[in-house]
């Protein structure tokens, strides 16, 4: 079950998302052109009151700079006044300088009164960094590490930290050293102490992942924060809850098991969904291979989670709903 609380949502702390259009001051620096390559590939969301002509500014703004559209997803809600679009284009970083590009949307986002409209260009901004928060279970952790290590995740994982004390010669503790990734062991079980520390550890990262940390995260912790957490759970709930839920499932005989991964929020287990998957379990299953493919559902909702999140295709929508492109 996920242990998170959170008094508010909101997607600000996506680089630009909530600061008045703009991306992170690191995005501003202009790189040596003798480095550039020819071609990046960029993408841009945008949120604002719906009208005629918006995707065609988008496109102008684009075009106008040597860019091309590749793909383009856009979203108008039936009877509602809002626009939600996501736009993937390649153009010439030599052309078309990151500052600029950064300018020319603010400006367009301006002459919209856009609520959000954010730009990224995976190969020449800096990767999100994250914090990833664990218990004594390892099967996510595990694989957020080897996918961080196989770059298949856009992140830096700045350190882990649990409430579990793992011994130095296990398998995540060899990998971690061997990536020189810090591990922060939370010894004390008083919860303002631990999250004061946790804090501290956190306070430069972009967002942070629970990967099955099984301690609740107070609202203060998350206001002081101020930015997303996401978490992943198992489908198991609210049906079985408590100790052993995956047992009590399996004697329960259930034939379909999920994940879910969604943003925290002070209500448990509440916040607005960002991916769910679902498998089909059956009497031909015993309790190692139903806990066994329960896992695995949760390893990939997060790692998907975490991707979509990355590559903006997730925007707020509603009151405690999303979009994700």
């Amino acid at each position: 079950m996920a242990l998170a609380r959170r008094g508010s949502w909101s997607f600000s702390v996506i680089p630009g998302l909530g600061r008045s259009f703009q991306s992170s001051p690191s995005l501003f620096a202009q790189s040596d052109q003798s480095t550039l390559p020819k071609s990046a590939h960029g993408v841009h969301v945008f949120h604002c009151t719906d009208e005629v002509g918006i995707v065609a500014k988008l496109s102008n703004c684009i075009a106008s700079r040597g860019g091309n559209i590749l793909g383009a997803d856009v979203f108008v809600p039936e009877k509602k006044n809002v626009f939600y679009s996501r736009s993937e284009f390649v153009f010439d970083p030599v052309k078309w300088p990151r500052a600029q590009m950064n300018e020319d949307f603010n400006q367009l986002a301006k002459s919209l009164n856009a609520w959000r409209s954010v730009v990224r260009v995976p190969e020449l901004d800096p990767k999100y960094k994250i914090a990833i928060l664990a218990s004594k279970q390892d099967h996510c952790l595990v694989d957020l590490l080897h996918s961080w290590q196989d770059r298949r995740l856009p992140v830096d994982i700045t350190c882990v930290i649990s409430n579990h004390n793992r011994e130095p010669n296990t398998h995540v503790m060899r990998f971690l050293e061997r990536h020189e990734v810090p591990y922060h062991y939370l010894s004390t079980d008083e919860a303002s102490e631990r999250e004061s520390v946790v804090l501290d550890l956190v306070r430069d990262t972009d967002f942070l992942v629970l990967a099955r940390y099984m301690q609740v995260l107070s609202g203060d912790f998350l206001t002081s924060y101020g930015k997303d957490v996401i978490n992943i759970h198992h489908g198991l709930l609210p049906s079985f809850k408590g100790g052993s839920p995956s047992k009590q499932a399996f004697d329960a005989g259930v034939k379909l098991i999920g994940a879910t991964s969604h943003f925290v929020t002070e209500e448990l287990d509440a916040g607005p969904i960002i991916e769910q998957m679902v498998e089909r379990v059956s009497h031909r299953d015993n309790l190692k291979s139903f806990v066994l493919k329960s896992e695995n559902l949760e390893k990939q909702c997060l790692a998907k989670a975490i991707r979509s999140y990355c590559e903006l295709r997730v925007l707020p929508y509603e009151l405690n709903r999303t979009v994700v492109f």
